[in-house]
């Protein structure tokens, strides 16, 4: 079913307050949500070259366990690695043919450590222990019925909105300057755990930054607060650049005191916090647009790791975003979209229970006259699902 009716709510940008986070690529909520989607992908390849389709898996229970260091003034030492546990379910062979699974699962996620942080060693810094099993004979066997598209392994919903707000465009966008190749190539003595937390009030924005600088950079007290002078700087310079608000103030790595020595200052010896201070765990990160924000509605679905042909926790996250954009961009007059999409177990994943749009409408616009457009729209993308399943056990689409 497919209904379509008018947002009863004002738009997020016209709240006073709105707040928004996001967790950047060393953050250890990240590190677990990207590890193990990348699991999923490298397993949907196997699959696809030995067996000719993707087969039941869903590597989304996992947890990276804050390993031990030593860090001083120019260096320091790992004494205990970062441990990561990959679940959950996995399909071990067919037709007689075995995969090794724990070894692609493995090997894909050392492979993303090697891409994604500068200084961990994959081999050195981090222990693998998969608890991979096989799944339970009725989720396992939705993958053998027939059909053009696979039957839903769960009742779940999803939700999705666009467009952004400025608000979470300047936090998704700040993030990804402190992790780009430029900003590190201009302060290659920073680490790829940022976090960036967003409060607009009125239009007045407050971000509040964290982001470690590395111990094997760092000679004194003195030096660290001098180089966070210059990357204090180059925040201002960034935000100044944010149309749209009357004052921004920016503060960084706020839990700094000097005259503390290395208990007053934030430094790391590989970039990311997991390696002494915080734990990671799959689905306390982003949302699959990249935010956690406070003034949406968000679902509790764990779209990392999940299988990208059946797990409707994946795919509908994902399409309800997608949706939501193409009905903004393709339907004039629409200020807001939120898109809800309901599956019911066992009923193939392009017929869902419930497919909603929510419309935020700009004056003289009413609902009657967009909601055939709306409902051709979410026909179309639907049609298409299959397709959808297979970019996204491509990697296609980030989901963190």
């Amino acid at each position: 079913m497919i209904v379509i009716e008018t947002f009863k709510g004002k738009s997020v940008t016209d709240h006073r307050v709105e707040i928004v986070e996001r967790k950047g690529t060393g953050h250890p909520d990240f590190i677990c949500d990207a590890v193990m989607d990348a699991i999923s992908v490298a397993l949907s390849g196997a699959y696809l070259r030995e067996f000719g389709a993707i087969l039941h898996h869903n590597i989304d229970k996992g947890l990276l366990a804050a390993g031990r260091v030593e860090k001083w003034y120019g260096g320091g030492r790992v004494l205990q690695p970062m441990e990561l546990t990959i679940g959950d379910r996995a399909t071990f062979g067919a037709g007689g043919r075995e995969l090794p699974v724990a070894e692609i699962a493995i090997g894909a996620a050392k492979q993303w450590f090697r891409e994604h942080l500068r200084f961990v060693d994959p081999e050195q810094h981090v222990r693998y222990r998969p608890v991979l099993a096989h799944g339970s004979a009725e989720l396992t066997d939705i993958f053998a019925r027939p059909g053009r598209v696979l039957p839903a392994n769960d009742t779940s919903a999803a939700v999705g909105y666009y467009p952004l707000s400025p608000t979470e465009q300047v936090v998704l966008e700040l993030e990804h300057h402190l992790n780009s190749v430029g900003f590190k190539a201009a302060f290659p003595d920073t680490g790829e755990d940022v976090k960036v937390m967003g409060l607009r009030q009125g239009k007045t924005l407050d971000l509040t930054v964290a982001m470690p600088l590395l111990a094997s950079q760092v000679g004194s007290e003195a030096a660290y607060f001098a180089r966070k002078a210059e990357i204090q700087r180059e925040l201002e310079r960034f935000v100044a650049a944010c149309p749209g608000y009357t004052s921004r103030e920016v503060h960084f790595n706020t839990l700094d005191v000097a005259g503390r020595g290395l208990n007053g200052i934030y430094l790391s010896l590989l970039g990311t916090s997991a390696e002494d201070a915080d734990s990671g765990q799959v689905g306390r990160g982003n949302r699959v647009n990249g935010l956690i924000s406070m003034n949406r509605p968000m679902g509790t679905e764990a779209a990392a790791g999940k299988n990208p042909v059946s797990h409707v926790g994946k795919i509908y996250n994902v399409l309800a975003h997608r949706l939501a954009r193409q009905i903004y961009e393709e339907i004039g007059g629409v200020r807001e979209v939120y898109v809800l999409l309901l599956s019911r177990i066992g009923t193939p994943i392009d017929r869902p229970q419930m497919a909603t749009a929510q419309l935020l409408l700009e004056r003289g616009r009413r609902i009657d006259e967009i909601a055939r457009q709306a409902e051709e729209i979410f026909v179309r993308e639907f049609a298409g699902i299959a397709n959808l399943c297979l970019e996204l056990g491509r990697g296609k689409y980030p989901i963190c």
